[in-house]
């Protein structure tokens, strides 16, 4: 008897055409919930939370062909025969991971403020200060963000990464993410997209939607871009930073639905 895969946790909202949206890394589901909330009037919207972060299970490994394939095993568990599918960050990279993979499956492709290539491990403070934070001494978020502060000096990207935190029923915070996984896994976060020897590009309409301040996706990632998804185009929001769907929410909606239906 074939083991059946874990399913990673999701949350479904609305009716039309599937719409499957990825978070990026120390994220949930509930990052897009400003994405989600406003297209859910015309797709039928999930939002999944990646191995290791939100109420999603705890692994070891976190290669983008894994977590493409925990994407895949999702679709195959909703028979979600085909889907749009939108990802921010590293959820881009796996959605870019999925199409590659099963390109049949995609309709269309958006990557928010990604691009497939590799990057310098910039979240190492982060992460040493997360797992710096003791949670004997949390009474109260606050707590938590006091700790975190000499290693994280952004306000706003404290509290996102606070909401990790969660309180149990016997009244005491803990992290919903496995903070030692993506330690563990990090190296492998950082890592491009690559095709395997017997794979092809994703030819499927894609579009990447650039924050105007974020230096996330540079001219010299084109070529990497080229060779992965040749059909690709790209927009930009001027004033948006790395959380353009956050800080321009209805500049990114309105964005992302124009592709939709072009």
């Amino acid at each position: 008897m074939t083991k059946q895969p874990a399913i990673l946790n999701y949350k479904q909202t609305g009716t039309g055409e599937h719409l499957v949206l990825i978070h990026g890394l120390f994220g949930s589901l509930e990052n897009l919930n400003m994405v989600a909330k406003s297209l859910s009037n015309s797709y039928c919207v999930t939002s999944v939370d990646v191995r290791n972060h939100g109420n999603s299970f705890h692994a070891s490994s976190m290669e983008y062909p894994e977590l493409a394939q925990d994407i895949i095993n999702l679709l195959d568990h909703l028979n979600i025969d085909t889907c749009l599918l939108l990802g921010h960050s590293m959820g881009g990279k796996i959605a870019i991971q999925v199409a590659i993979d099963q390109p049949q499956r995609i309709r269309k492709l958006l990557i928010a403020d990604i691009a497939p290539v590799s990057y310098p491990p910039h979240h190492l403070e982060i992460i040493k200060g997360l797992q710096a934070i003791d949670l004997s001494k949390v009474m109260k978020r606050k707590d938590a963000d006091d700790q975190l502060a000499p290693f994280v000096d952004n306000l706003g990207v404290r509290q996102f990464l606070l909401r990790n935190l969660a309180l149990n029923s016997q009244g005491e915070f803990s992290f919903k993410c496995s903070l030692s996984n993506i330690s563990l896994c990090y190296p492998q976060i950082m890592k491009a997209n690559e095709l395997a020897a017997n794979q092809a590009a994703y030819n499927g309409p894609t579009l990447f939607i650039k924050g105007g301040q974020s230096d996330y996706i540079l001219p010299e990632h084109r070529a990497a871009i080229a060779k992965l998804l040749p059909n690709s185009k790209a927009k930009i929001i001027q004033g948006a930073g790395h959380w353009l769907h956050a800080e321009k929410t209805l500049a990114f909606n309105k964005i992302v639905v124009d592709f939709i239906n072009s």
